[in-house]
């Protein structure tokens, strides 16, 4: 312990207390973030400047991970668009957009939200513009996709889930002669 006219302090570095120089402190963040695949098809052009009918946009996404070591993980947002009439399709954009997030000293629970919920809502915005691009690029208006609600999604998804086991564990009364 220093006195009080001394210029040094306790910096209280006991190993024990943690102070140990270790980040131990939970930390979820993004590395970084890219276009993984993206795959754009114009397949009726020129012919389909000339169509009248408003298109139908068919729109899918899914969410993938991939553990790239103990503390990073690739997390990948698939969407796929296709904008179609009755005379044939005007365009199909088939995008993976991926980012490496690093995780560390976190629990379970709260790791698999992140990657699962908060990690797409930060590549989604990133996404969209890559989409609205593609579109305008393919001589159309751009497509500027709805925000879609990745943490409403994921909680809905758990629920979901619980739902499900807890039917198989009780629902079900076992066949056979009684």
């Amino acid at each position: 312990m220093a006195d009080e006219g001394d210029v040094l302090t306790d910096l209280d570095m006991d190993p024990a207390a943690g102070g140990n120089g270790a980040d131990n402190r939970p930390t979820a963040g993004f590395i970084t973030q890219y276009i993984k695949d993206m795959s754009v098809e114009n397949p009726n052009a020129p012919g389909v400047y000339q169509w009248q009918e408003q298109p139908q946009i068919d729109l899918q996404f899914n969410i993938g991970a991939n553990a790239v070591n103990e503390e990073v993980t690739e997390v990948e947002l698939k969407i796929n668009v296709e904008a179609k009439t009755d005379q044939g399709a005007l365009y199909i954009i088939e995008l993976v957009y991926a980012g490496l997030v690093g995780i560390r000293n976190l629990g379970d629970d709260q790791a698999h939200m992140f990657v699962y919920a908060e990690a797409p809502r930060i590549l989604f915005p990133f996404a969209r513009r890559v989409i609205a691009d593609a579109t305008r690029d393919l001589g159309f208006q751009p497509l500027m996709l709805d925000p879609i609600d990745f943490n409403g999604l994921y909680m809905q998804r758990l629920q979901q889930k619980a739902a499900e086991e807890a039917q198989g564990e009780g629902g079900e009364t076992p066949a056979g002669d009684a």
